[in-house]
């Protein structure tokens, strides 16, 4: 037999996400690349790795057992990289962070510095909705997680790395009175929510109880950039994180809806499980991030600060 680390990589990627399409986003691959390089190691077993039934690939219960010993030998290999590094004097290793979806506006300017200084740490950031970030972290899957409202269930330190704020935002042909009052303002605009649980419709929940409005919901959407583009199309108001909309507001796609009490304030932080045993690139991160945050802030946000 001579499979090689690639194919094993690949038949990992597709045991783990059930789905040679997503194995492919997930190696920056083409879908066609990752068929041949399965049909390729498939060849060097007389046992099926997986079956298709319908449109769907199923890992077969050999095909599992591959895809264990697959998964130990890419960690000795990622071990054997990382000695290497070690060993010529190198900070290495894996930096995993699970980051809430708005938050791909903020982490990337927090980790890009640190990135440069220590080419060895490999980062692994899965920016998905919040529940999963929290599962994520509770599970001790990530070293750290990036959020915009603490999760009360779990017992966290944390580092605040820039002010979240959120304001109102609509079509660019919206016309309003300036400072319009709340009542007057929610009563009449069809308002775009984020889906339950995410931090931005959890924080834009909490400013409407907090004034006892009642709304119009318009409709219900799964990602900020949904929203972002309802609200361009003009199909309603929606609150939103500033950091999000920099670039459409400065191209005057939308803007913002003066509205007294507004804007909502909240904080971008980095959390981690209390007592947990950073890795040395974790650590590392965590020293740059409290010597480095200030500087970073007034570099790449000064104007949302």
């Amino acid at each position: 037999m001579y499979y090689t680390l690639h194919q094993l990589q690949i038949f990992h990627a597709i045991a783990r996400t059930g789905s040679v399409t997503r194995a492919a986003e997930e190696l920056h691959l083409t879908q066609p690349a990752v068929s041949i390089q399965l049909k390729n190691l498939q060849n060097q077993f007389e046992i099926p790795l997986t079956e298709v039934v319908g449109r769907k690939i199923y890992v077969t219960d050999f095909g599992k057992e591959i895809a264990t010993a697959a998964e130990a030998i890419l960690a000795q290999v990622e071990s054997i990289n990382h000695k290497t590094l070690a060993y010529r004097g190198q900070l290495a290793g894996r930096l995993k962070i699970s980051v809430v979806s708005t938050g791909k506006y903020v982490m990337p300017y927090f980790l890009s510095g640190f990135l440069k200084q220590h080419p060895g740490v490999e980062l692994v950031m899965d920016v998905t909705n919040k529940s999963k970030v929290i599962d994520s972290l509770a599970g001790n899957e990530v070293d750290f997680s990036l959020v915009s409202v603490i999760p009360e269930t779990l017992s966290v330190n944390k580092i605040d790395l820039l002010e979240n704020k959120l304001f109102l935002v609509g079509h660019k042909t919206r016309k309003i009175a300036k400072l319009t009052e709340l009542k007057t303002l929610f009563e009449k605009a069809p308002l775009i929510f984020r889906e339950n649980g995410s931090g931005t419709r959890q924080a834009m929940e909490r400013f409407i109880d907090k004034h006892h409005v009642s709304v119009r919901k318009k409709m219900e959407l799964t990602s900020n950039e949904a929203v972002k583009q309802a609200v361009m199309a003009g199909l309603g108001y929606s609150i939103m994180p500033i950091i999000g909309i920099r670039d459409e507001l400065a191209k005057g796609v939308i803007k913002i809806i003066p509205v007294k009490g507004l804007p909502i304030k909240t904080m971008w932080s980095l959390i981690w499980l209390k007592g947990k045993n950073h890795s040395p690139a974790a650590a590392a991160f965590l020293h740059y991030l409290n010597e480095n945050k200030e500087s970073l802030m007034n570099e790449w946000f000064a104007e949302v600060v």
